[in-house]
C-alpha cells in the first residue's frame, strides 16, 4: 500500500482528527509506511472516495498532525457520516484486539480473506464482530411522555427506556419486558421509528413508540432513579441530539403538534 489513505488513529480512548483547507474535520491522510511495521491494516471503508484504515497506537508519528478527540463529539462537530465511520473503526479495533486468540482452544486467530471475521487455524472457530441489539421505548399517553433517568445519566437528564435483547427474545418481547421490569407499566401499539449504531461499546439501538396500556409507575431501584409522566410542553432536560433517544422524543413532539 504505497498510496496515501485516510487513517482512523486511536490513541487511548480518542481518535486523531485533522482540519482540511476548508476547515472541515477529517481523518489524517498517510501511507502505511508512516506507521512502521503493520502486517495487515484494518480496512473500515471509504471517506471521500479514498480507502480508510484503522489503527491503534500508543504514540502518534510526529509528522502526522491533528487533535485527539472523543468519538462522541464528532457527531456535532464533524457530522453523522464521520461519526459513523469513527464508530465502526473503534468497534473493529476492539473486536480485533479482543479476539487475538481462539476462545475455544487458545490458538492465535487470523483474519479471513473472504469476509470480516477472525478464524482459528486449528479448530476453525470463527469470531465475527459483536453487535449487541438494544430496544428503546418511548411511552405516550395523550400529551404526556413517560421518561425516566438512570443514576448514570448527567444530573437532571431524563430519557426513554432502553434495554438489551436477551437470547431467544424478539424485539417486541424485549420492549414489553423492559418496560414492565423497569417501571411496572404495560404497553400496546408498539411502532418502529428508527435504528442507530451506537459504538459505546457495540450496540445497535432499535427505537419504538408505544402507547400506555395500564399500570402505575413503579421504578426498579436497581435500574431507575426516577420516572414520571411529562407534558410535551414541559419536558425535563433531555439527552444530547446525537442520541437516538433525543431523536425519538423530538419526533414524538413534532408528530403530536402536526409539525
Amino acid at each position: 500500500m504505497s498510496d496515501s489513505s485516510y487513517w482512523l488513529i486511536r490513541c487511548g480512548n480518542e481518535v486523531l482528527i485533522s482540519i482540511d483547507e476548508q476547515g472541515n474535520e477529517m481523518f489524517p491522510q498517510a501511507r502505511m509506511a508512516d506507521f512502521g511495521h503493520i502486517e495487515q491494516p484494518l480496512k473500515i471503508g471509504h471517506w471521500n472516495g479514498v480507502s480508510c484504515y484503522a489503527i491503534e497506537t500508543e504514540q502518534i508519528p510526529e509528522h502526522i498532525m491533528g487533535e485527539l478527540r472523543n468519538v462522541r463529539s464528532l457527531y456535532a462537530s464533524a457530522g453523522p457520516d464521520l461519526f459513523a465511520l469513527a464508530g465502526r473503526g473503534t468497534q473493529l479495533i476492539d473486536w480485533e484486539k479482543n479476539h487475538r486468540f481462539c476462545g475455544h482452544c487458545g490458538t492465535p486467530t487470523i483474519m479471513k480473506k473472504t469476509e470480516l471475521a477472525l478464524e482459528c487455524p486449528a479448530c476453525r472457530l470463527t469470531a465475527y464482530p459483536r453487535i449487541s441489539p438494544a430496544v428503546m421505548v418511548l411511552i405516550e399517553r395523550g400529551d404526556e411522555l413517560m421518561l425516566a433517568r438512570s443514576p448514570h445519566f448527567r444530573p437532571g437528564v431524563f430519557s426513554a427506556l432502553a434495554g438489551f435483547v436477551e437470547p431467544g427474545e424478539t424485539l417486541e418481547q424485549c420492549a414489553v419486558r423492559e418496560v414492565r421490569e423497569e417501571v411496572g407499566l404495560e404497553i400496546t401499539n408498539l411502532r418502529y421509528y428508527t435504528s442507530q449504531s451506537w459504538p459505546f461499546p457495540n450496540s445497535l439501538m432499535i427505537a419504538f413508540f408505544a402507547d400506555y396500556a395500564g399500570g402505575d409507575i413503579t421504578p426498579d431501584p436497581t435500574e431507575i432513579e426516577a420516572a414520571g409522566w411529562f407534558e410535551r410542553s414541559a419536558l425535563p432536560p433531555l439527552p444530547d441530539h446525537v442520541s437516538i433517544a433525543r431523536q425519538l422524543i423530538d419526533a414524538s413532539c413534532r408528530m403530536y403538534t402536526g409539525q
